[in-house]
């Protein structure tokens, strides 16, 4: 133990200083106590970062990011200003893209604690292996850690964690990577996945002739009924996907009994990520999981003659999920014993239907609250309609993220449109964002009402570093 301490000491001694300096791990620290000073700028603002198209382009970082998050990223490696990842991705945990950003980014580490230092020596020191160089480096790879944590970071499915009436259902999950895994740690206790339905059902999934089974099979049927359909994301054999789902939505949860197409209402359904398409390493966007539900709902209204009907639809550009994202914001200037509210956001996006939608759609709710609230505004709008009726009403599901995660204190959220991604004009980035040329179809969900203002940025800039300076400068933000 006293070997490993040295070892330590040796990382923090004056020789090291500047070459830590230098990797952006170390800042102005009072020796050991790692206290720091507090006459850095408070900031009253929050970044909301969309994550394809305008940090990354599959798995290559898009340049100015990395230029951007030199400003961002202080010394020690902390961030100058609350800062959330919004991503309408769904296949994987939130620690596991916070972990997949840190490195893809290369955001700075940040020195560890003493109390990380004692805690990490005290694991090794019970351990039967010397302090070899290879044991030092592991040990040395626990000491630094990345800032960027499943705190920062909103996945499409990250808000289901607030629709507990379901965690105790059966419900079935849709999509690719640790579905099951994923369910359960938003808060899900007796999940299904489809994969899990075809294997009980074999004959239920037909079209991949390769897939029939060879010898005639009966049922296994000893999964429980399905009482709700979760939506992760765009699943990789969606003939199978759509089959089954439909068969269960057609069931009432129950593959053993037949289509009962004038059964209504069906199931209920909860749906992550509406993008149409996204941005990827080539050249044109691809399909996203939007156009899956897309085939879905025409699949089913073919068939029953009725709309399918959503629980809830999440992720960009759902209110829900940038609310999910001022809770986070709020809670990170909190840790960091920031006194100041955060009053203001602004959402980073490539992609007009979800990332400006979305953040223009819930400037128009803080908007509403704020009218709500003062009594100047409230009597204008009643002189100017002759009715309290056009006042904004608060719908039953505001109530209940409200009552989940408690009151914004932001008053605002300004959307800022990159042109790295899905949104890539040829000619010369406007000047003035109300030259931006609109998209004349309405690349949204179907439950999303086309709204010309709300895919109208307030700013339009070639990247995301020159997002986060026109920001800075709007804010006479100086980070030091």
């Amino acid at each position: 133990m006293r070997g490993l301490l040295s070892f330590y000491r040796g990382l923090c001694s004056p020789s090291n200083h500047q070459a830590r300096r230098k990797a952006g791990i170390v800042g102005s620290r009072c020796g050991f106590c790692g206290t720091q000073s507090n006459s850095k700028p408070q900031p009253r603002f929050g970044l909301l970062f969309d994550i394809d198209g305008v940090l990354v382009r599959g798995r290559m970082p898009i340049p100015a990011a990395k230029k951007a998050f030199e400003k961002l990223v202080d010394s020690q490696g902390k961030f100058v200003v609350p800062v959330v990842f919004v991503t309408n991705a769904g296949n994987c945990l939130r620690q596991t893209k916070a972990d997949q950003l840190s490195h893809i980014l290369g955001v700075a580490v940040s020195y560890p604690s003493v109390e990380r230092v004692c805690s990490v020596l005290n694991k090794y020191s019970k351990t039967k292996f010397w302090l070899s160089s290879i044991t030092s480096i592991n040990l040395f790879s626990h000491l630094l850690y990345s800032q960027i944590t499943q705190d920062q970071v909103v996945m499409s499915h990250s808000p289901l964690r607030m629709f507990t009436k379901f965690h105790d259902k059966c419900v079935l999950v849709s999509g690719q990577g640790p579905v099951l895994e994923i369910a359960k740690n938003v808060g899900f206790n007796n999940v299904v996945s489809v994969d899990m339905l075809r294997e009980s059902f074999p004959l239920m999934d037909m079209v991949d002739h390769n897939r029939r089974p060879k010898l005639p099979s009966n049922p296994v049927g000893n999964l429980p009924m399905v009482e709700a359909v979760i939506l992760f994301g765009e699943p990789i054999r969606w003939e199978t996907h759509l089959q089954l789902i439909i068969d269960i939505l057609l069931t009432k949860g129950n593959l053993s009994n037949v289509h009962q197409s004038q059964q209504m209402p069906h199931l209920p359904l909860l749906a992550c990520n509406m993008d149409l398409m996204w941005m990827a390493e080539t050249h044109s966007p691809r399909f996203g999981h939007g156009t899956f539900l897309v085939c879905l709902e025409n699949i089913y209204k073919k068939i029953t003659g009725k709309d399918l009907k959503y629980e809830a639809l999440m992720g960009k550009p759902s209110e829900l999920t940038y609310h999910f994202a001022e809770y986070l914001i709020r809670s990170q200037a909190m840790e960091r014993q920031w006194k100041l509210p955060v009053t203001s956001l602004y959402a980073i996006g490539d992609n007009l239907m979800t990332d400006i939608y979305g953040a223009n759609l819930y400037n128009r709710y803080l908007d509403e609250r704020v009218a709500r609230k003062n009594p100047k505004a409230v009597a204008k709008m009643v002189s100017a309609t002759g009715s309290a009726t056009a006042l904004p009403q608060v719908e039953e599901s505001h109530n209940h993220w409200e009552s989940e995660l408690a009151l914004p204190s932001a008053t605002s959220c300004k959307s800022v449109l990159v042109c790295t991604g899905v949104y890539n004009p040829n000619e010369e980035v406007p000047p003035d964002s109300s030259h931006c040329i609109k998209e004349t179809v309405f690349h949204g969900h179907r439950d999303f009402r086309f709204d010309p203002a709300l895919v109208e940025p307030d700013c339009i800039v070639h990247d995301v570093a020159d997002a986060v300076e026109r920001i800075f400068d709007l804010e006479k933000f100086v980070p030091q």
